[in-house]
């Protein structure tokens, strides 16, 4: 099974994926709340969800994938400030999941994911709302709920991107294997032309 991540100081959006590639659970862990005051507080909170996720998977999730925190000014996370808040979290966040599942978490940029899982983002519009829009167009088990207003809850846009992170792990992880798989068939050429 496939763990993805997509890690923020508001929300977390965790999906598991199955080795065939199906979905078996996403959810959202909302952190922004009255009793969490600070980012151990938060990262606690994290910890026992993955332990209740670790709990409820039937096979042994082994490869854990977390969205990179972005290592540069961007508009909308312009504060150094935010950056290095966000990059400690995730630091703290990739721990706890290697002491829950030991297994070192794996790193890929947002918008690496989204190439391997096929998405493009046109100049000027939002990734969020293009992953969302494409998950709810190829993805029947994602139902999204929304507010009163009409718009997606927030969280949604959270599973969305973590259910890309998952999906473009699993993509990675066959990608490496068919590359291992052409170096072992040279390497026996190799033996077997002498």
């Amino acid at each position: 099974m496939i763990l993805g991540l997509d890690i923020s100081t508001s929300i977390i959006g965790a999906t598991v994926l199955n080795k065939d590639g199906s979905i078996f659970s996403w959810q959202a862990w909302e952190l922004n709340r009255k009793h969490m005051n600070s980012q151990i507080d938060k990262a606690d909170f994290v910890r026992f969800q993955l332990k209740n996720l670790h709990k409820s998977t039937k096979e042994q999730i082994e490869h854990v994938f977390i969205e990179k925190p972005l290592q540069r000014f961007a508009p909308g996370f312009s504060s150094a400030k935010t950056l290095s808040t966000l990059s400690s979290f995730n630091g703290m966040i990739s721990w706890i999941c290697y002491e829950c599942f030991e297994q070192y978490p794996e790193y890929l940029s947002a918008q690496s994911a989204r190439k391997l899982c096929g998405i493009k983002v046109p100049r000027g519009q939002k990734a969020k709302e293009i992953v969302l829009n494409f998950l709810i167009d190829n993805e029947p088990s994602f139902v999204v709920e929304y507010t009163r207003y009409g718009n997606p809850k927030q969280k949604f846009y959270d599973i969305a991107d973590s259910i890309i992170i998952a999906r473009a792990g699993l993509k990675y992880l066959e990608q490496e294997k068919n590359v291992q798989s052409r170096q072992n068939t040279d390497s026996t050429k190799d033996i077997w032309v002498v």
